[in-house]
């Protein structure tokens, strides 16, 4: 392999720190798909998308992952051993793990503890999946320790093997390993990637604790068809010996658990509900919106609380009288009154791209990266009690805008189709780029699909809400026939719909100029010729209050976010 492909194949981490290297990189990504020569595995694997993909190329023998993890371990100069004294907090489920981290984190943070955090995905910047102290770590950082470790793989990389660099994720991860241990954290917060069983992340031998945070369905190609399947994969992160939480969970998936704890000999106890934690005092307040957090809060609690007395730390809370569980299948963790520290903890933690709002003139932005069925119905209960919340007498009217793309294998048409009480009066889908120049995409820009794919995607995403608005309003039959599509609507309640090839395209119709922060040039020509695009553009210029939700994915969400929050690209 030539040392000039090798750079190339890290180029692309540079645009976490340089518009020159997010450039270079894309020229480079460029002439390397337009020679005949095979593409290597590994670093080409920039999204989640793309190592889904190559996950269930490999997936022959996930053991064998794990341990290839082990070796890049050690060529990157570390053992397993070593990962013993980042003092890690495990964190799996399906939905909730990266708010219950955030929460976690927060808590132990107010105990002037230094913690490490990694996550993924990022939203605007790949330096958010690598935090000290709840900050992104620098670019500087980033830099100084990304090549060291590429040097350090590519000094001690076999001619004999055909891969000779980590994938995106696992690099992530073991930069995340290095990092942490260099700045001599106190602990570590970590999400697991993907499942459990044989993520990267699971080369922890000795975390303190370990969380299983809600179960649903997703990533099935991977992880199973049924709950209990994925429950599997989610307990192969328990330990011998090692106490873990998780929150209730239905009776299928709740076993399947509890058999993975005994068979590992992992003490595996029910979080009771954060109500139970309240009892004698005032309510606990969320720095988090939407009822679904009370979960993720309640276990962050019982994670948090387990850490500083495995570590025998002060001030841990006291414990009341514990209650059996009711389901007899686990026994229920403790009772205890949060401390101080722990109530500063819930009620200062922040999660971009979660259950958040940002309100700006008569735009309300609500963003939340939900992205399967559970998830998206959390999301709409949250989304429509808001919208309850901020009911006042308005002259003028108001305007209810879906914002959604939805990527990989997941069943488009059924996340729709939970949409729909929200009665919005426009759809609007779009690919999860910003711009459709690709050198304003670095960091969110999937490089093994094209423009046209995603587009279609997104087309595909329209028919299904048209067809479901059919089903509602029963119009006349008819179909979408150009980009920018808009069924006229024959109901007084069916939704208009459009799609726009990037984001900024579609922040730019739904918000009019009117949104303060979001000030973008003026828009290409013809962008709102179409009849549908015309009119809403009235409306949405004349309505007195605007609310959006964008949901359907992380990475839209994180592209959304780009735009309305400039400051996070800095």
């Amino acid at each position: 392999m030539s040392r000039a492909r090798s750079h190339l194949r890290a180029a692309f981490f540079l645009t976490a720190v340089s518009p020159r290297g997010a450039t270079s990189w894309i020229a480079a990504r460029r002439e390397l798909s337009a020679r005949p020569a095979p593409q290597e595995p590994g670093m080409e694997y920039q999204t989640n998308a793309s190592y889904l993909e190559q996950a269930k190329r490999q997936r022959g023998d996930p053991q064998k992952q794990l341990e290839a993890m082990e070796l890049y371990l050690a060529r990157s100069g570390l053992q397993v051993e070593d990962l013993d004294r980042l003092n890690i907090i495990h964190i799996t489920g399906t939905k909730g793990k990266g708010s219950t981290c955030a929460f976690t984190e927060r808590i132990l943070r107010n105990y002037g503890l230094k913690t490490g955090f990694f996550s993924s995905p990022h939203l605007v910047q790949v330096r958010e999946r690598i935090r000290i102290n709840g900050q992104p770590i620098s670019p500087e950082l980033f830099t100084k320790h990304f090549w060291r470790l590429y040097h350090r793989l590519e000094e001690t990389e076999d001619s004999n093997s055909c891969v000779s660099m980590p994938a995106y994720f696992r690099f992530l991860t073991l930069m995340a390993f290095h990092v942490f241990l260099q700045e001599k954290v106190d602990l570590a917060v970590v999400e697991v990637g993907i499942g459990g069983a044989y993520d990267c992340t699971n080369i922890v031998r000795k975390p303190v604790v370990c969380g299983v945070a809600s179960l649903g369905i997703d990533h099935t190609s991977l992880l199973g068809d049924t709950v209990e399947k994925i429950a599997w994969q989610k307990g192969g992160i328990f330990k011998r010996g090692v106490p873990a939480f998780t929150v209730l969970q239905p009776d299928g998936p709740l076993a399947v658990l509890r058999e993975r704890a005994e068979q590992t000999s992992c003490p595996l106890y029910l979080c009771p509900p954060l109500e139970a934690l309240e009892e004698g005092g005032l309510p606990l307040t969320l720095g988090l919106e939407g009822e679904h957090q009370r979960s993720n809060a309640a276990l962050a609690l019982q994670l948090a609380h387990c850490w500083l007395q495995q570590k025998d730390h002060r001030g841990v809370g006291e414990v009341k009288a514990s209650r059996p569980s009711l389901l007899r299948q686990l026994p229920l963790a403790p009772v205890f009154q949060p401390t101080p520290h722990m109530l500063r903890g819930l009620r200062d933690t922040e999660w971009p791209g979660r259950t958040q709002v940002l309100r700006r003139g008569p735009l309300t932005w609500y963003l939340d990266g939900a992205h399967t069925s559970s998830s998206v119905q959390a999301c709409v209960r949250w989304f429509r009690q808001a919208l309850h919340r901020c009911k006042e007498p308005r002259s003028g009217t108001e305007v209810r805008v879906l914002l959604f793309n939805s990527t990989g294998d997941r069943d488009a048409a059924a996340l729709l189709k939970l949409l729909q009480p929200c009665q919005f009066d426009y759809a609007v889908f779009c690919p999860n780029l910003t711009e459709v120049s690709s050198t304003d995409n670095a960091d969110q820009q999937n490089f093994t699909v094209t423009l046209d794919q995603v587009l279609l995607r997104c087309l595909e995403h329209q028919q299904h809400w048209s067809r479901l608005d059919e089903e509602q309003a029963c119009p006349e039959p008819g179909g979408p026939t150009s980009l920018l599509l808009a069924p006229h609507p024959a109901h007084s309640h069916s939704t208009s719909s459009l799609v726009f090839s990037c984001i900024s395209q579609a922040l730019q119709w739904i918000s009019q100029g009117r949104d303060p922060v979001f000030q973008p040039h003026s828009p290409p020509r013809g962008l709102f010729t179409h009849p549908v695009a015309g009119s809403g553009a009235n409306v949405l210029r004349e309505a007195a209050a605007i609310h959006v939700l964008v949901t359907g994915s992380l990475h839209l969400v994180g592209g959304v976010l780009k735009l309305l929050e400039p400051s996070l690209s800095q």
